[in-house]
């Protein structure tokens, strides 16, 4: 007698590079993912060809405390990413583990390296060498950045368009200007708390980099209103300037950007005579 109960079809049936990899293990957590390895070895087989594929690794998704077997395990077969995303990876992450990925991945169009303390200027060198493509390149916080590492950055990728140096403190105004002179296409820029960086870099930027939309110059003492003129003659842009704690930046020189409507972090000083006046109000008040 034919059973009239439908049989009931495998999730690992549905055709794996077609519907399960590109359109339902791309909406999972990699959390979720990589406990789905555990469950049978076809799972293992499923989500080793969708890790193999994967255009995008976040670390701040799996959470900082990846341990450092996993990371290279997760990516050792992947010569297709696009973006890598490992900010605050410091208590694990070395050159030993990040540069075999590099190198096996041409396409890298955005890599972000935030507050990665233990990798050296090797890793910077192999990113210029294996990505021609990089668009966005976060290396805020590394202070194993220098000059020469810099450059070669700047003589193989020419299509760069934003590039975070915060508190790379060993760079200096020359290499900034190499940078800005190779790399024409620049859009954003941080230089952020660098006291080695002054007018020489940002006059360099200014007038290297016509697409240039957002500079943050928070901290760097050695600035001064000269190049914030030149930015407002070289740069029809500009949209966002961030020169907090620039104690030689004046309103005298904020002024002309501030009256084309670009936004900065410093605020006129009758508004800021007013909030004074306010608190000073508010302090009498309350006695």
């Amino acid at each position: 007698m034919m059973s009239l109960t439908p049989s009931r079809g495998c999730l690992l049936d549905l055709p794996w590079e077609d519907i399960l990899v590109p359109h339902i293990l791309c909406h999972l957590p990699l959390q979720q993912l990589l406990s789905l390895q555990r469950v049978s070895k076809s799972f293992q087989s499923l989500i080793q060809l969708y890790l193999a594929n994967m255009r995008c690794f976040d670390s701040s998704k799996i959470g900082p405390a990846i341990p450092r077997a996993a990371f290279v395990n997760l990516l050792k077969d992947n010569e297709v990413l696009h973006q890598l995303v490992l900010q605050n990876c410091s208590d694990w992450l070395t050159d030993r583990e990040l540069l075999p990925v590099i190198g096996q991945n041409h396409h890298l169009q955005q890599i972000q390296l935030k507050g990665c303390a233990q990798l050296s200027r090797h890793v910077l060198v192999a990113i210029s060498l294996s990505c021609p493509n990089l668009r966005r390149l976060s290396l805020a916080h590394c202070e194993w950045v220098d000059s020469l590492s810099l450059r070669s950055l700047a003589d193989h990728c020419k299509a760069l368009e934003a590039v975070d140096l915060t508190a790379c403190r060993q760079l200096k105004d020359e290499a900034i200007c190499y940078l800005a002179q190779k790399c024409s296409k620049l859009k954003s820029v941080s230089l952020a708390v660098n006291a080695n960086v002054g007018d020489v870099a940002v006059e360099e930027i200014a007038k290297c980099c016509p697409e240039l939309e957002h500079l943050d110059l928070t901290g760097c003492l050695r600035v001064k209103n000269d190049s914030i003129r030149v930015l407002a003659e070289y740069c029809p842009k500009l949209r966002s300037l961030k020169v907090k704690h620039c104690h030689n930046v004046a309103e005298s020189s904020l002024s002309i950007l501030r009256g084309r409507g670009v936004e900065l972090d410093v605020e006129p000083p009758l508004q800021r005579a007013l909030v004074l006046l306010q608190d000073v109000g508010f302090e009498k008040i309350q006695i």
